[in-house]
């Protein structure tokens, strides 16, 4: 491995830890601009698919970017492989939950990304991400859960001082 090899995965590690930051604090423009404009991905092992950039951004704004729903995804231990020097491929643990807090949902779980990457003028970009769940729980919000900081509301302060 060269000094340029690790470079460059560590930009697609900073990629991708951008694409969940962006994709957590509803950033949809920069969101857009990580993917090639013939993304595809694959949610749930499948149970959502999309292709192309402005099906996909669709897709994330119109189930994710109501101010009430909070989504937080947690990515790591990366297994990134470079297959040449514009390609690459990467493998993701992750850890999700979204509060539904005007559907009265939680849902969590864990599972696997596998990622695709090619390199642009622009630098590294995602030209493909999916996960397949290792598990996936849903459970009711009781009435005595509230909310005391959002990200919108609150400009992320906390009520309890």
């Amino acid at each position: 491995m060269t000094p340029d090899d690790l470079v460059a995965i560590e930009e697609i590690r900073q990629l991708k830890y951008r694409y969940v930051r962006f994709l957590d604090t509803k950033r949809w423009d920069d969101l857009a601009e990580l993917l090639t404009p013939d993304v595809t991905v694959s949610f749930g092992g499948g149970a959502v698919e999309r292709s192309g950039r402005d099906e996909v951004m669709a897709f994330f704004v119109e189930s994710l970017g109501d101010t009430s729903t909070f989504t937080r995804h947690t990515v790591g231990q990366p297994e990134i492989t470079l297959v040449d020097a514009d390609t690459a491929t990467g493998t993701w643990a992750l850890a999700d939950e979204v509060v539904m807090s005007e559907g009265g949902l939680t849902v969590r779980g864990a599972g696997y990304y596998d990622d695709r990457y090619v390199r642009t003028a622009d630098g590294w970009r995602i030209a493909h991400t999916g996960y397949r769940r290792l598990y996936e729980e849903i459970e009711p919000r009781r009435d005595e859960v509230r909310l005391t900081a959002s990200w919108w509301a609150t400009d992320g302060r906390s009520s309890l001082g």
